[in-house]
């Protein structure tokens, strides 16, 4: 297994102490995930969530999410992170890696520029099930892994692992932060039947999901990258603004320009 690694401080990503197991994480905070150990409540748990959010889908998700997600077949019970990860492997050289929670920064930074994408082992709660401060397993492989079969998403996540790994300071960093957060976490894309969502932030919450796409107080704003990289974000509640892209090339191709330059 390694050195035991130390647990990771609480950012600004979580608001609480940590939640996961993280006795048994190797040095790099990955750990074994075994599907045998899932309970039946929880496959069952998973079922519901997956229904529920699913069926918000149509007209307010982008149609690269819907298709990627139908062809996981991952409605029935919660995913092995080992088989689905091939799969991925093959369309855009991505593994998936399981991870005890939150995970500190730099490893984080250098699983993504590495292609390996962090998903939380455990499953939220019976209580949990309309909001959940951390991430669990169904916001980091409902909401992210389908999205990491776009070759655009997929390549820009790992140029910004890699610029964040690059960047100088705690200040270059969270700039970098606002561009994650703004893009793969809470993204709105312009498609041919009006605006659909790409991140994962909000194709795992049935809430903010219909907020960001239908709501008039949801302020729309065309991406920017220098301006998303100063605009701050909120974790506590709905996000004040939006950013809509035309493509998702044009996502990566002006975003790559931002990450070069990244301190």
């Amino acid at each position: 297994m390694g050195a035991r690694p130390a647990l990771p401080e609480v950012s600004d990503r979580s608001a609480h102490g940590l939640r996961g197991d993280y006795s048994r994480a190797h040095a790099d905070y990955r750990v074994d995930q075994d599907p045998a150990d899932y309970r039946p409540d929880e496959h069952r748990r998973w079922r519901r969530l997956y229904e529920r959010q699913s069926a918000l889908l149509p007209g307010r998700a982008c149609q690269a999410f819907i298709d990627s997600l139908e062809s996981l077949d991952c409605a029935d019970r919660i995913p092995g992170l080992d088989r689905h990860g091939e799969r991925l492997s093959r369309l855009t050289g991505w593994r998936l890696i399981g991870v005890p929670g939150l995970i500190p920064d730099e490893a984080f930074f250098e699983h993504l520029a590495g292609r390996r994408f962090p998903v939380t082992v455990w499953l939220r709660s019976a209580a949990e099930l309309d909001y959940i401060v951390e991430p669990d397993i169904f916001h980091d492989f409902f909401g992210h892994v389908p999205m990491l079969a776009v070759p655009a998403i997929a390549d820009f996540v790992a140029a910004f692992g890699a610029a964040c790994l690059r960047a100088r300071g705690e200040a270059a960093r969270r700039r970098l932060a606002r561009l994650y957060w703004y893009t793969i976490e809470f993204g709105l894309v312009r498609e041919a039947g009006g605006l659909r969502a790409y991140g994962a932030g909000l194709l795992s919450s049935p809430a903010e999901l219909r907020h960001a796409v239908e709501s008039s107080q949801a302020g729309h704003r065309r991406f920017d990258a220098d301006q998303v990289m100063a605009s701050d974000f909120r974790i506590d509640g709905f996000q004040s603004k939006y950013f809509v892209v035309e493509s998702f090339e044009a996502l990566f191709a002006e975003a790559r320009r931002a990450l070069a330059t990244a301190p």
